[in-house]
């Protein structure tokens, strides 16, 4: 069994932490939910003198960059390293398919200065293996807690869609890697139905027996800058490299599993 260091211990790493922990490895994390705390340069340092493995979910900063690699990225040579990372490089696709070979906005030059873009090429330069995640949901964050809270949102944008995954899904995908040591490399998490927001959402009100919310333009939202920004790509992310290489399958292959089980 390996030691697995957890750089950003939240609500998809407690995931990966406990299902590693189940397997027998040992699992030291910064974070909240953390043992380590990241500015304790000595104890972290200490903590990746005895780690294996090194996992990353914290996002880059807009001016900083990636502050893993910033202020420990030499002390992670030798390493086997992961990050999670978002299917939002690949940015707005008008709806197509996007695969790990699909360039990304940073190899492409259309998003140079876009931090998230950014460092997930610095972590594949590194040989990290680089889980790419769309929307994540799963207990206290779906379309059934929004509904339930009166904030979900119906958007009028015919044709845009995007990828979800449920937060087990991504553990059982990072996991596996871990276990079987995966190639390095991109891998996108996604479920197998990309769709409308609207439809989940609409789906959600079903389930729970309660109103849809109302259909708004973009405009009449006032959505802060960044869901507005969310709404502005539109892709579908696919998931045969993971699949196949991992030897993953979703227990949620869609938002129609996934709801269901949260409910």
């Amino acid at each position: 069994m390996g030691q697995l260091l957890i750089f950003g211990l939240g609500y998809t790493a407690s995931r990966i932490a406990e299902g590693m922990r189940a397997r027998g490895w040992r699992v030291a994390a910064t974070g909240s939910a953390g043992d380590l705390v990241f500015a304790d340069r000595a104890a972290v340092l200490a903590a990746l003198g005895e780690a294996s493995h090194v996992l990353s979910s914290v996002p880059p900063e807009r001016e900083r960059g990636d502050p893993v690699l910033a202020a420990y990225g030499e002390a992670l040579a030798g390493k086997a390293l992961s990050y999670l990372s978002s299917t939002g490089v690949y940015g707005d696709r008008a709806g197509a398919w996007v695969d790990e070979a699909t360039p990304t906005i940073a190899q492409s030059g259309e998003g140079r200065r876009n931090a998230r873009a950014e460092a997930d090429c610095a972590w594949l330069e590194r040989g990290a293996r680089v889980f790419r995640l769309p929307g994540i949901y799963g207990p206290g964050r779906s379309a059934l807690d929004r509904v339930r809270a009166g904030q979900a949102r119906r958007i009028d944008l015919p044709g845009q869609v995007f990828s979800r995954v449920h937060v087990e899904d991504i553990a059982s995908g990072v996991i596996a890697a871990l276990v079987h040591d995966a190639p390095a490399g991109a891998y996108n998490l996604g479920d197998d139905l990309p769709c409308s927001g609207n439809e989940v959402t609409e789906h959600a009100c079903r389930l729970l027996g309660l109103p849809l919310p109302p259909l708004e333009s973009l405009e009449e939202a006032n959505l802060s800058e960044m869901a507005r920004g969310f709404y502005m790509e539109n892709r579908r992310v696919a998931n045969g490299k993971a699949k196949r290489v991992l030897g993953w399958t979703p227990r949620y292959p869609t938002y129609v599993e996934g709801l269901a089980a949260l409910l």
